[in-house]
């Protein structure tokens, strides 16, 4: 039912965005009766919630090039396709618009990138463990530092993103561990 659900949240979103969704377009397109939705999410804010939870869970890839370079280009062209990929970006950028208009989507939005941020500074920890960077480094700040580029251009400009941005991104967040902007 939970599947169903989200599903059906995320298309609804994809196409009339979160004006336009409504329990009883998500019952209709769920199967699952609308009093079911109310009582377990409690309305539009809960179902926007619980769709960012169950992204949030879903496994995301982690790259692992063997250098910190790579991984963090990898990290950046991730995000990249996330929201640039015909069919999935749409879905993608009205449920955080979508949230940001919610204060239980807020809430899930900043778990759902706080775990993300979690899982990618993998790559800084295992660049520590290489020697590539001096231990103490705040791991999340350069994985947040690689990726605020591409979300400023997505959410605040409408600027374009290609691999040309994801990578320079990607650069200057090494550039700025390098230079231990992120700790000791």
């Amino acid at each position: 039912m939970r599947a169903a659900v989200v599903e059906a949240v995320l298309a609804e979103l994809a196409g009339a965005g979160y004006d336009g969704l409504t329990v009883e377009t998500v019952a209709a397109r769920s199967g699952v009766h609308k009093a079911t939705l109310y009582r377990r999410w409690g309305g539009v804010d809960g179902l926007v919630a619980e769709a960012l939870a169950h992204s949030a869970e879903a496994p995301w890839p982690v790259p692992d090039t063997g250098t910190l370079a790579g991984d963090l280009r990898g990290v950046t062209r991730a995000v990249l396709v996330g929201f640039t990929e015909p069919g999935a970006a749409g879905t993608a950028i009205a449920l955080i618009n979508a949230a940001l208009r919610s204060t239980p989507g807020a809430r899930a939005l900043a778990a759902f990138f706080a775990a993300r941020l979690a899982d990618a500074a993998a790559v800084v920890d295992r660049a520590v463990e290489r020697g590539e960077l001096a231990p103490g480094v705040d791991a999340v700040d350069v994985v947040r530092t690689a990726t605020a580029p591409l979300y400023y251009r997505l959410f605040i400009t409408g600027e374009p993103l290609d691999e040309v941005v994801a990578d320079r991104a990607a650069a200057a967040a090494l550039a700025a561990a390098d230079a231990r902007v992120f700790g000791p």
